[in-house]
């Protein structure tokens, strides 16, 4: 379970962002996750308490918003939900598309109070 480490370096990060801007409490943590990411969003959530103990985050709040696996069709520009149509351009049913998002994690909002 990779997760673990990948809280704990969000953490630090987050920590680091509130020590540089003179942040006393964090109040939520919002976290955005590729669907098809390598990244199980139940898992962030199964240790969360773990990793923030003892640290700024403790009290806060963990947000996980899901980001859609979005293709784009490279015979027609289509754009469309890829797990949904199984990797078929619902437009002109080719397969031959390139992903541009789902593989993605970031650290969309960071909410503090001083």
């Amino acid at each position: 379970m990779h997760e673990l480490g990948i809280l704990m370096s969000v953490i630090k990060t987050v920590e680091n962002y509130a020590a540089e801007n003179q942040v006393g409490r964090i109040e939520k943590l919002v976290l955005q996750i590729g669907e098809i990411s390598s990244v199980i969003p139940e898992y962030m959530r199964k240790v969360y308490p773990a990793a923030a103990e003892g640290t700024l985050l403790a009290d806060a709040r963990l947000e996980i918003e899901i980001l859609p696996a979005n293709a784009e069709c490279r015979d027609c520009g289509s754009v469309f939900h890829a797990t949904v149509t199984g990797g078929v351009c619902p437009e002109c049913g080719s397969r031959n598309m390139h992903l541009i998002s789902g593989r993605d994690f970031f650290i969309k909002e960071i909410v503090c109070s001083s």
